[in-house]
């Protein structure tokens, strides 16, 4: 007996109210790796025996096929399953379930008979426009049964070029059901995910963009440079000496091939599989995967649907894409849970997390949008290079003022970004120096209060910024005064420029470290914690105790993570 997760009851029932109320046809959205394959089998169960209704069940590739038939046949085994795929080597009909793939069936729904229900796996492969496999076949299935119903199932219900697959008078019409991918890792059935990007960094904007994706000549040229391949296959060794399998997503079949050549120079077998390797070595090749025989496995358009790999524990995208569904789909391979996996590691060389944001909170694309995928959620400063959220008019780097014409360009950069919304992340920094300066608020009359600017150098050409309110009231005075406090014995400054003043004096406690917090989807950054140097001695000085207006709170505050008040 087949029991369901929670989730699943709630989308096999959501399911069932769509076709009672309404007469159009309901899409299903859950993440990969959360179990799609159970709700189709439970339908089909109850399409059958309760209603006795026949099912097609479609799929566009022969793994999905398969997992699909395994599963029916485990749960259901007393129901009639038929198999038409040329894939796999059946041409089953007149069965109550048949289950089938899309290329074998697609000018055959004659063949195949009436049916009352289509279910559709990978639902977002139907077009919204045109003829294509699927249209034209659950156009045929339809004229066969008009009462016919289609249901939709998929992690990703958008294209790149049209947006959601859901439309008033498309094939599906509504989604009926969906759960998040950040729902399902809170409740354990997704594996945790962590990212990291890479060192070496491809200048993207050399790439050119055609029917909203990069050109994939381009696209290959660029990443299959070679000092970029090397970095990144080092980088890949050294991130996954305590993993278990790591996947790798290359930007074509030359690049894919340079990449296993460079592993394997560094030591470690790999795998490398294209659309043009032959079945039988694909198989060989993707059995040692799942096996844990073979380690890294590397391809090129072949394993972003449909593959299971469970113990899968790093996703490496040397694989830049403009397509957020594309981006959900490598990244996905590693939702999976498996036993002894804590964790997955994405590495990205590409600078997907970065350019499509956090993997729970995809944006649907805007079919009226430009093909170059509209305001990107992070830009670059052209100033100081550094990556920043879109939303900033002036780099809190190094000052640079972005106008609205200025695009962004995009990379493996050394710099993490979480993938997933409300990821935090602690990164510590040595300051190399520190600069002080008073700030005017963009825009601002003379009347309004200046703050101070302090600008930490934590590397080559970057910097961390915050801002200190000496002028402002309430809150962010609480926030500076404490500020000032850990820092020197002198009278809290009248203003910015005194405290800036008194700081280019050296009177200040030098920082030598800071802690910077980062939370995925959030618009700044915050500087969390510090080191620092001793308190310099001045003659004269008052303790700060004594200085402390007793009006303000006598303990330090603890601050929320509110924004940069200008």
């Amino acid at each position: 007996m087949l029991t369901l997760r929670p989730y699943q009851r709630e989308a096999v029932d959501a399911v069932y109210r769509h076709l009672r109320q309404r007469d159009d046809h309901p899409c299903v959205v859950i993440p990969t790796g959360g179990g799609k394959t159970p709700v189709i089998a439970t339908i089909c169960r109850d399409a059958v025996e309760l209603w006795q209704g026949r099912v097609i069940v479609l799929a566009h590739v022969k793994e999905l096929l398969e997992q699909t038939v395994d599963k029916l046949r485990t749960v259901c085994p007393e129901l009639p399953v038929g198999v038409y795929s040329a894939g796999l080597g059946k041409r089953d009909t007149g069965y109550a379930v048949t289950v089938a793939g899309i290329q074998s069936v697609y000018h055959k729904a004659d063949l195949l008979g009436p049916a009352d229900l289509v279910l559709v796996d990978e639902a977002h492969m139907i077009p919204l426009e045109g003829d294509g496999m699927y249209r034209q076949f659950l156009l045929d299935a339809r004229r066969l049964n008009p009462q016919m119903r289609t249901i939709g199932l998929t992690a990703t219900p958008f294209r790149l070029k049209s947006g959601s697959i859901c439309t008033p008078d498309g094939i599906l019409n509504a989604v009926c059901y969906e759960v998040s991918v950040k729902e399902l890792i809170r409740d354990g059935y997704l594996s945790p995910l962590k990212s990291k990007a890479g060192q070496q960094k491809a200048d993207i904007s050399r790439v050119h963009v055609r029917g909203g994706e990069f050109v994939a000549d381009e696209l290959e040229d660029l990443m299959d440079d070679n000092q970029l391949v090397e970095s990144a296959c080092r980088e890949i060794v050294a991130q996954t000496q305590e993993r278990r399998a790591c996947l790798v997503f290359a930007s074509g079949v030359r690049h894919g091939g340079h990449i296993q050549r460079v592993l394997e120079k560094l030591g470690v077998a790999c795998g490398f599989v294209t659309g043009d390797t032959p079945p039988l070595e694909r198989e060989l090749l993707l059995k040692e995967f799942r096996e844990g025989k073979l380690k890294y496995l590397v391809n090129v358009n072949v394993l972003t649907t449909g593959f299971d790999a469970p113990h899968i524990d790093c996703v490496a995208l040397l694989r830049p894409t403009m397509s957020p569904g594309l981006y959900y789909q490598m990244v996905g391979r590693g939702f999976r849970l498996s036993p002894g996996k804590q964790d997955c590691l994405v590495l990205d060389f590409g600078g997907n997390v970065l350019r499509h944001g956090p993997v729970d909170q995809l944006r649907v694309p805007d079919a009226s949008q430009k093909s170059e995928g509209g305001k990107a959620p992070a830009k670059e400063c052209p100033g100081c290079r550094a990556l920043i959220a879109a939303g900033f008019a002036l780099c809190p780097e190094c000052g640079h003022e972005f106008n609205v014409r200025e695009t962004s360009t995009h990379g493996a950069t050394a710099a993490t970004d979480g993938i997933l919304s409300g990821q935090v992340t602690l990164t510590s920094h040595r300051v190399s120096a520190t600069r002080y300066s008073v700030h005017i608020k963009r825009g601002a009359d003379e009347t309004a209060p200046r703050t101070m600017r302090v600008d930490y150098e934590i590397g080559l050409y970057r910097t961390k910024s915050e801002w200190v309110c000496f002028e402002h009231d309430g809150f962010a005075r609480m926030k500076a005064l404490a500020w000032w406090r850990k820092r020197t014995r002198l009278p809290f400054p009248s203003s910015s420029e005194e405290a800036v003043g008194i700081a280019q004096q050296g009177l200040l406690a030098e920082p030598h470290e800071i802690t910077v917090r980062a939370v995925a989807g959030e618009t700044f950054d915050r500087i969390v914690e510090y080191k620092l140097g001793a308190i310099p001695e001045v003659p004269g000085a008052v303790d700060p105790a004594d200085d402390f207006d007793r009006s303000e709170p006598e303990n330090e505050p603890v601050f929320a993570n509110d924004d940069i008040p200008f």
